[in-house]
């Protein structure tokens, strides 16, 4: 293990984050708010971090696979941890372990929260707290490589063991210009969006908060009501389709920039991503129509949550708690699939599901017909069984980590709906649950070990679980 190394990458992380944090700190300024200071105080503490450990890099600067998961770790932590500080410092959340529950759901793009007036807050405050969406969606270690040169190696296991999916691809044979690839179609798709939200009516305040929202699929708004403050059918209909965009996967778009067009769009992940959302949507439009009275008004509030859900985003327009059973189930399945590999969106990936779907009717096969030979494709390509054996391993944790985390909330004793829907939207980085942590609640009269739970489930499911449970393992002390 190359603890200097280690050290080096989290100094220069710390670093990053110092600048970042000057951001709202000028949003302040501009809206003439005292508390900014607070960022500038957490900045100055991060790069005097920096000038101690990012600067020099060691002499033996290689890497194992397994540093690649510890520093992938442990950096989303101390950047959730330092995050944490302006809000705390400030009083704006006056308790550290919910304003550290808050940066944690905002750097995982999960929008979960623990506020009940989110409207009290300052701007600056309310800026950082959406603009954590938007650097953790496409990943803060891919984040800081677009902005920092790390050593080839280095770049090639933080890669691997940040982005999501069970497949690790490269665009390009550099691991640094993936990522600045990958940022370069996430800033342009982000600006779009913003320019549509204001010619909707949004101001630019309101615009880049929802923007970052959308685009991170974290779902974290500056008003109590979501996106359902503004009542607009043009927004609704403008963030619906830019949350499904988000939710795909960006190799893809990448393709059709290089005019790659077959390869996108035989992509058997998107098909089955378009497939599920259309489904959903039509089955929870004929649901709820008795209750708008409009298949119109129904399709478009459908369509929204559905896409809301999948994508992980978390914004509401309607209280879904009121909609009935059935369409609260889709939306509960929905959370546990998620988005495509290699996007913004959390749950267990599309590609995951299908992977899981055709290993099983491959054993099926096998069982009526022993002397076949059968294997398991995606869009095509042969998948090994180290992959199939991976999505398997996955699934098994993931079930698991939701089966004890359960287990653990449900002493604070809320409903079953509450306490699994809390579980299960932690987890998907989907933000808002069913019961009491819907769309109109939050996660605010949780226990302080509930929310601890809750922290971990997030940054879990947003690491895709195994380079989290490092941290907890004697593994990452062995070399392999």
């Amino acid at each position: 293990m190359n603890k200097k190394m280690i050290v080096h990458i989290l100094g220069k992380m710390m670093g990053v984050e110092a600048l970042l944090l000057l951001l709202p700190a000028f949003v302040g300024w501009i809206y003439g708010e005292s508390c900014a200071i607070w960022f500038v105080v957490t900045a100055a503490i991060l790069f005097v971090f920096f000038l101690l450990t990012g600067l020099k890099k060691p002499g033996t600067p290689g890497l194992y696979g397994k540093d690649g998961l510890f520093i992938v770790s442990s950096a989303w932590i101390l950047w959730s941890l330092f995050g944490a500080l302006p809000f705390f410092l400030s009083g704006s959340i006056p308790n550290y372990m919910d304003a550290f529950f808050e940066t944690v759901s905002g750097f995982t793009t999960t929008g979960s929260t623990i506020l009940k007036n989110v409207e009290v807050l300052p701007h600056c405050m309310a800026f950082w707290r959406s603009f954590t969406h938007w650097v953790g969606g496409m990943g803060v270690l891919v984040f800081v490589m677009v902005l920092t040169n790390l050593d080839k190696q280095s770049s090639i296991h933080l890669m691997r063991a940040e982005v999501p999916g069970p497949e690790k691809d490269k665009l390009v044979p550099k691991a640094r210009e993936t990522a600045q690839i990958l940022y370069g179609m996430y800033f342009v798709l982000t600006v779009i969006l913003v320019v549509l939200l204001m010619a909707g009516g949004m101001n630019l305040f309101d615009s880049l908060v929802h923007a970052f929202g959308t685009a991170g699929t974290g779902g974290f708004s500056n008003y109590a009501a979501s996106v359902g403050h503004f009542d607009s059918a043009y927004l609704d209909g403008v963030i619906t389709v830019f949350m499904i965009l988000f939710g795909i996967n960006f190799n893809l778009y990448f393709f059709l920039a290089i005019r790659e067009f077959k390869l996108a769009i035989t992509n058997e992940e998107l098909r089955a991503y378009l497939i599920i959302i259309g489904a959903a949507i039509a089955a929870i439009t004929a649901n709820i129509y008795h209750i708008y009275g409009s298949v119109l008004e129904a399709f478009r509030y459908a369509a929204f949550q559905v896409a809301s859900i999948i994508t992980t985003t978390g914004y509401a327009t309607a209280d879904y708690n009121l909609w009935p059973v059935f369409s609260k189930c889709v939306l509960a399945a929905l959370m546990i699939v998620g988005a495509c590999a290699s996007s913004t969106g959390g749950g267990i990936k599309v590609s995951r599901l299908l992977i899981a779907l055709k290993s099983i009717g491959k054993e099926v096969k096998q069982m009526a017909h022993p002397k076949s030979v059968n294997v398991v494709r995606l869009s095509g390509k042969k998948l090994g069984e180290d992959t199939i054996h991976n999505v398997y391993i996955y699934l098994m944790a993931y079930a698991i980590l939701a089966i004890v985390s359960v287990l653990l909330v449900s002493i604070d004793n809320f409903d079953f709906e509450t306490t699994v829907g809390s579980v299960l939207t932690t987890i998907g980085n989907v933000g808002p649950g069913l019961g009491l942590t819907g769309p109109v609640g939050s996660f605010a009269d949780y226990s302080m070990f509930s929310k601890f739970v809750f922290c971990i489930d997030m940054l879990a499911g947003r690491l895709e679980i195994f380079p989290f449970l490092m941290l907890f393992s004697y593994m990452w002390r062995k070399k392999f």
